[in-house]
């Protein structure tokens, strides 16, 4: 069992940067990709972006390719995700959620096995 929450939300304005954390319980944070997912009002939940298990590896949806970056510290069971150049389309709930790789990708929602609660981040115009 892993429990997950994020912390890091909050009101920007365009242009500017916030750095999410999401802190995981148990001793078994590095046996599993951690993944970023994005969900705006009345719009599906969409990916975001993946780190593998070592953390060397990372994948991202093309809207934030080269603004935002993801990175792990397993020592500290936590997972990151650094956003910069904000967009107003950036607004939305952001959830952390950590799945085992079974070769599929880990860009859907449904490779995950475990969830955080959310946290709201609002990009002003």
């Amino acid at each position: 069992q892993v429990q997950l929450v994020e912390i890091g939300g909050g009101l920007v304005q365009a242009g500017g940067s916030l750095r999410l954390s999401c802190a995981a319980s148990g001793r078994t944070f590095s046996s599993y990709a951690m993944g970023w997912f994005r969900q705006a009002p009345g719009k599906e939940r969409e990916f975001v972006a993946t780190t593998w298990r070592g953390g060397v590896s990372t994948t991202y949806a093309d809207s934030v390719k080269g603004r935002f970056t993801i990175s792990r510290d397993n020592a500290k069971n936590t997972v990151y995700l650094q956003m910069n150049s904000l967009k107003p389309e950036d607004t939305a709930v952001y959830y952390c959620a950590a799945g085992r790789d079974f070769g599929l990708g880990l860009r859907r929602g449904s490779e995950y096995d475990y969830w955080g609660p959310g946290t709201q981040v609002t990009v002003s115009s």
